[in-house]
């Protein structure tokens, strides 16, 4: 069977799509910030640990909680509370662009 013309590829239609760059564009750049404010707070803590003993070291109450652990307790919910900010944004947002997408390039 003779081919004398290109065939394009669809993987190479979907990457070369405007809409397509715009969607890795944007949930790249909003991984990338949620990201950076992990690492804040997370370095943020290390740093309480490291330098504010005597303050993670306060108990809280009159049990044997100190405010080091609710600290530690708050970056994983903040973990959490970010994880389900992306997954909003992602059923939300770049779901749409994908259809758009979907919609123009068909396989």
């Amino acid at each position: 069977m003779d081919r004398s013309y290109p065939i394009e590829e669809p993987h190479k239609r979907i990457l070369a799509n405007p809409k397509f760059q715009e969607l890795v564009r944007r949930r790249s750049g909003f991984a990338w910030i949620l990201s950076a404010v992990m690492l804040g707070i997370y370095c943020g803590f290390i740093l309480l640990v490291a330098f504010a003993k005597d303050l993670m070291a306060y108990r809280v109450g009159e049990g044997v909680t100190s405010l080091g652990i609710f600290l530690g307790l708050g970056i994983i919910a903040t973990a959490f509370i970010l994880t389900g900010i992306y997954v909003v944004r992602a059923n939300g947002r770049f779901d749409e662009l994908t259809r758009s997408l979907q919609d123009e390039v068909p396989l």
